[in-house]
């Protein structure tokens, strides 16, 4: 199924059913996006894809719905966005809905308080999972700046407890910086 043609409606239910069947917000989703696209479907390269994670999310705004909206226009312009942004949002807002109907009954039934903790766990481990394949991917590239700017970001929210936006402007301003000298040293 690799390389094949990008279509409106394969985009849509790729997207709706990654967004129905997965909890946790974008950072569960995102990898399934990226399996999805790059790996079985071969529409972007793992490469541009992180490149789209990465831009997704430093903008304001879920993640998930940030990283579609570049992918969907990446593949098929403004109506690959449109498509895909829609087919992000409608599982979430049905789900939503429902819950917000039977709040009640949601909220004191003890299964559906233990099925929510299980799934809290579940929910950690592909965070984590998305870490270690995010950060292996700058340790593969063997350059220092990348996995300094790693390593002083998480230090600096974890340990120090700076303002996540002001990491991400320093971060982007010394990536900016970075990129400008490696391509006058390569004379590009």
């Amino acid at each position: 199924m690799k390389n094949q043609q990008p279509r409106l409606l394969t985009l849509f239910l790729s997207v709706f059913k990654i967004s129905a069947f997965t909890f946790g917000g974008g950072y569960v989703i995102v990898p399934l996006m990226r399996k999805r696209f790059a790996e079985d479907l071969g529409w972007v390269q793992q490469e541009e894809m992180l490149d789209m994670i990465a831009i997704a999310q430093s903008a304001p705004g879920p993640i998930a719905v940030n990283t579609s909206i570049l992918l969907g226009y990446r593949v098929l312009g403004l109506k690959g966005a449109l498509v895909s942004v829609l087919g992000t949002a409608l599982p979430p807002l049905i789900v939503l809905s429902v819950i917000s109907y039977f709040y009640q009954a949601f909220r004191q039934n003890q299964w559906i308080a233990a099925l929510m903790n299980a799934m809290r766990a579940g929910v950690a481990a592909v965070i984590v999972d998305v870490v270690w394949t995010m950060a292996g991917n700058i340790f593969r590239k063997r350059q220092a700046t990348p996995v300094l700017l790693m390593l002083a970001a998480f230090a600096a929210v974890w340990l120090f407890k700076v303002n996540i936006i002001l990491v991400l402007l320093a971060c982007g301003l010394l990536g900016l910086m970075d990129a400008w000298l490696r391509s006058r040293r390569e004379g590009v």
